[in-house]
C-alpha cells in the first residue's frame, strides 16, 4: 500500500515545488491568492476553499473563494467581489473567537483538521449548515492553517474544503500527508505574499512621496499650483491613444504595463528640479515684479514728478507777477497741465507695459527710454533719471515677464530635474524616467533645451511629455503673465507650433483626432474654456 502511494506523494511534491517557483515570480496580488488556493486544491485533491486576510482592526477578510461542485469562483482575478462580512477574531465583548475555525487557528497559531464538520462540537459550523441547506452542498471535511510570513506574524488563513478521494470520488478526511503538504505550501505562500505587500508598500511610498515633492513644487507657487498633477494626467491620456491607434504611424508603438507605469512617474517628476527655482522668476507675474511690483513706485513717481512740475509751475508764475508779465502766467499754466497730461500717459503706457502678455515694439522700447531719461529730483535735490537702469530693462522685455538673465534661472530647472533624477538608483523597470521626464523642452528641429535633442534622438514618451507640458500652460488658468486661454485658442497655438516644428507632428494629430484635448478639458478646464473646436481651422492638422 505504501509503494503504491509513493507516485502520488512524489507527484504532490514535485507539484508542490513548481508552485513554490510559479509563488516567488508572480508580482500581481490577485493572480498570487489565485495561485496559492488552487495549488492547495490540487495537492490535496480538495473541492472548495477559501483564503483570508488578517486586517488591521483584527479581522479575517475574505481574499477568495472556490468551490467545483457548485462552480463558484469569486475573488482574486475573478472580479467578482465575496458577499460575506470578515469574520472577527474578537467578539463584541473582546473575548476571543474561538467558535469560528479560522479564528480559532488564528488565534492559538495552529492547524485545524476536521474530519467531519456535522460531528465537530468545540466549533460553530451554523453558517456551514446553513449553506449546505441553502445550496445542497455538504461541507465535511475542513483544514484550516495559518499563513504567518517571515516573521512569525500571521497575515493570513488557507482554508480548504472537502478532500475527494481519486479513485470513489467520495468525500475523505485531510490526511496528515496532505496537511504537512498544504503547511508547507502556506509557509511559501506567506513569504510570497509578504514579498507582494513589501513591494506594493514600497511601492505605494514610493508613488506618494513623488506626488508629495509634485504638490510641494506647486505649493510652492500659487501661480504654477496643480501643473505637476495635471501634466502626468494629459500625458497618460496621450501615451494611452498612442498604445491604442491601430492605424497611421504610431500603430506599431506600444507600452507594457510597467513601461506604461514608468511613463507615469516620468510625468509627476518631470519639474522636480523647480524645488531650487527662486520663487521671484517663478512668481514673477509682471516685467517689474521681485518682492513686490516696483510698478506701485513708479506711479507714486508720475505723482511726485507732477507736484515737482506744480511747485516749479508756481515758482515761474510768481516770478511772472512781480515782473509784470501776466501773459506768461497763463502760459505756465497751460504747459504745466500739458505736462501732467503727457505724465498720466506715460504710466498707462508703463501700467500695461508691465504685463508680459504683449509684444514690446521697437517703438515702445524707445518710448520707455525716454521716460527714464525724464529728471527727477531726489530727497538731496539731486536731478536723476526717472527710471532706472534695471527697470528699464526689465520694462523693455519683448515678450512674458522674464528677462535673459532670470529666463536661464527658469530654464535651468530641467538641468536641474535631469540632475536629480539621473542620480537615483533607479531599478531597472524605471530607468528611463530621467529621458521621459528630461525632455519635455526639447524641439524636433533640436532647437530646445537642454540638449537641443531631434525629434529622431527622442523617444516617443518623451514627445508626448512634450505636448503634455505645453498644452497643460496654454489652458492653464493660473499663470500670473496671462488669463487662460479656450480650447480654440490653445489649439490654434500648438498647430502653429507643429508647423514650426516645436513639437512630434504625428502626436499632435493624434491628439486632436482622438479628441484628447476634450476628454482633458472636460477634467481639470473652466466651462468658459471649453468652446466648440473647429479643427478644419487648427493650423497643421492632419485628420
Amino acid at each position: 500500500m505504501a509503494d503504491q502511494k509513493l507516485p502520488y506523494l512524489l507527484k504532490q511534491l514535485e507539484r508542490l515545488n513548481s508552485i513554490g517557483v510559479a509563488l516567488s515570480a508572480e508580482r500581481d496580488n490577485k493572480r498570487l491568492l489565485e495561485m496559492i488556493l488552487l495549488g492547495a486544491k490540487e495537492i490535496t485533491n480538495a473541492d472548495g476553499g477559501t483564503i483570508y486576510s488578517v486586517t488591521d482592526d483584527k479581522q479575517l477578510k475574505f481574499e477568495i473563494m472556490s468551490n467545483e461542485t457548485l462552480n463558484i469562483a469569486l475573488g482574486g482575478t475573478t472580479g467578482k467581489d465575496i458577499p460575506f462580512s470578515p469574520l472577527p477574531l474578537y467578539l463584541d465583548d473582546g473575548r476571543p473567537n474561538l467558535t469560528t475555525v479560522a479564528a480559532y487557528a488564528v488565534l492559538n497559531d495552529r492547524t485545524v483538521n476536521i474530519e467531519n464538520a456535522y460531528e465537530a462540537k468545540n466549533f460553530d459550523f451554523t453558517g456551514s449548515r446553513k449553506f449546505d441547506e441553502r445550496t445542497g452542498y455538504h461541507s465535511q471535511s475542513f483544514l484550516t492553517i495559518p499563513m504567518k510570513n517571515h516573521e512569525a506574524v500571521i497575515i493570513g488563513v488557507l482554508q480548504l474544503i472537502n478532500a475527494i478521494d481519486i479513485d470513489t470520488r467520495e468525500i475523505i478526511p485531510f490526511s496528515a500527508e496532505n496537511q504537512s503538504l498544504v503547511e508547507s505550501l502556506a509557509s511559501q505562500a506567506a513569504v510570497a505574499m509578504t514579498n507582494q505587500n513589501l513591494i506594493e508598500g514600497l511601492k505605494g511610498l514610493f508613488e506618494a512621496f513623488i506626488e508629495l515633492m509634485a504638490e510641494a513644487i506647486d505649493q510652492k507657487s500659487p501661480y504654477t499650483g496643480g501643473h505637476c498633477r495635471r501634466v502626468p494626467e494629459l500625458t497618460l491620456m496621450l501615451g494611452q491613444a498612442a498604445i491604442d491607434a491601430k492605424t497611421g504611424p504610431l500603430k506599431d508603438f506600444t507600452l507594457n504595463e510597467k513601461e506604461f507605469y514608468e511613463l507615469k512617474i516620468a510625468g509627476w517628476l518631470h519639474d522636480c528640479g523647480k524645488v531650487t527655482t527662486p520663487e521671484y522668476v517663478m512668481d514673477k507675474a509682471t516685467k517689474l515684479s521681485s518682492i513686490f511690483d516696483r510698478m506701485l513706485l513708479i506711479d507714486q513717481r508720475f505723482e511726485l514728478l507732477k507736484t515737482q512740475a506744480e511747485c516749479h509751475m508756481l515758482k515761474m508764475q510768481l516770478a511772472a507777477m512781480q515782473n509784470g508779465m501776466q501773459a506768461d502766467v497763463a502760459k505756465l499754466k497751460s504747459e504745466y497741465e500739458a505736462f501732467v497730461l503727457q505724465c498720466d500717459e506715460d504710466r498707462d503706457f508703463l501700467q500695461k507695459s508691465n504685463f508680459g502678455g504683449e509684444f514690446m515694439t521697437p517703438e515702445d522700447q524707445q518710448r520707455v527710454r525716454d521716460i527714464a531719461a525724464i529728471p527727477l529730483l531726489d530727497a538731496d535735490g539731486r536731478v536723476g533719471p526717472f527710471l532706472s537702469e534695471n527697470e528699464v530693462l526689465n520694462l523693455n522685455i519683448t515678450r512674458g515677464t522674464l528677462t535673459s538673465e532670470e529666463r536661464v534661472i527658469i530654464n535651468n530647472h530641467i538641468n536641474v530635474t535631469i540632475s536629480m533624477l539621473e542620480s537615483l538608483p533607479y531599478p531597472n523597470s524605471l530607468k528611463r524616467v530621467p529621458e521621459y521626464a528630461g525632455g519635455h523642452h526639447e524641439r524636433m528641429d533640436g532647437k530646445g533645451y537642454p540638449k537641443g535633442l531631434t525629434r529622431e534622438q527622442m523617444s516617443v514618451p518623451a514627445r508626448v511629455m512634450g505636448i503634455a507640458d505645453i498644452f497643460e500652460a496654454l489652458t492653464s488658468k493660473d499663470r500670473p503673465y496671462k488669463k487662460a486661454k479656450t480650447l480654440t485658442e490653445s489649439l490654434y497655438i500648438l498647430g502653429k507650433m507643429k508647423l514650426d516644428n516645436h513639437i512630434d507632428p504625428d502626436l499632435f494629430d493624434l491628439f486632436i483626432r482622438e479628441k484628447i484635448y476634450l476628454k482633458y478639458a472636460h477634467r481639470f478646464l473652466e466651462p468658459e474654456q471649453i468652446d466648440d473646436v473647429d479643427e478644419t481651422k487648427i493650423p497643421g492638422y492632419q485628420p
